[in-house]
């Protein structure tokens, strides 16, 4: 259970209102700040999720579904994919996009969903957004199967410049004018504040492993700045120390 927001944070409630009022602009900003490139962020990130033909995943944090279809492509024929978000707004704009995936209100700390459910559970960009990480990455490892993946898609601090200087006039400086544009520079101010406070590449893969995930791995792409880990729930169903 949260005890209140960190300095520099948003209550969940806050956060929630937040993305539905930049709905609207989420995917247009989202092309720009990442020159296109978050699709084949999505792509990896679908790659090692290895979700084929006839499986059964969820998306958690699905926002407007992008990683959702990436997700959906894979698994036909024959398989199926729920978008989970908070954002109702979000889901509004992800609907239209693939009628066929069922884009489903859920609060990834208490997602509405039986235990040992989906093959793959999958969250792209909304994990430093969780008001509890380990609750939320708790909780995608509850309704994975017993041998299925979990995948966790975001942005990460470079500490080697010059990119970790560029990273941060990008995300101090660009990222928040941006938002300004949009009229939502509250919402483009706390974007680059929650990329800061996420754990680093390391750290988040220590915390995949407390919440019982096996055979963990992380790679880093785009010079350092996005980190995608992907661990398995053991097949009994216990967690344990990584190798």
């Amino acid at each position: 259970m949260s005890t209140g927001p960190r300095a520099g944070t948003l209550e969940e409630s806050q956060v929630r209102a937040m993305f539905d009022r930049i709905a609207g602009s989420y995917d247009l900003l989202n092309s720009v700040m990442t020159a296109g490139l978050h699709h084949r962020w999505r792509e990896r990130a679908a790659d090692l999720a290895q979700a084929g033909p006839g499986d059964t995943v969820l998306d958690v944090a699905t926002g407007t579904g992008d990683l959702a279809v990436e997700l959906d492509r894979r698994v036909q024929p024959g398989g199926t994919v729920i978008g989970s978000d908070f954002s109702e707004e979000m889901l509004a704009r992800a609907r239209p996009k693939a009628p066929d995936i069922a884009f489903e209100w859920g609060n990834a700390l208490d997602l509405p969903y039986e235990s040992d459910r989906f093959d793959a559970v999958t969250v792209g960009f909304g994990a430093r957004n969780f008001d509890d990480l380990e609750a939320g990455l708790r909780e995608m490892t509850r309704v994975a199967k017993p041998g299925g993946r979990v995948v966790v898609l975001e942005i990460t601090t470079p500490t080697k410049p010059p990119l970790s200087e560029f990273f941060r006039v990008w995300f101090d400086t660009v990222v928040p004018r941006l938002g300004r544009l949009t009229g939502e520079s509250d919402a483009y101010t706390y974007l680059p504040n929650s990329v800061k406070r996420f754990p680093g590449a390391h750290e988040l893969a220590a915390t995949l492993d407390r919440v019982g995930l096996t055979e963990i791995r992380y790679l880093l792409t785009a010079g350092g700045i996005i980190a995608i880990h992907a661990g398995r729930k053991p097949l009994d169903g216990a967690g344990g120390p990584s190798s």
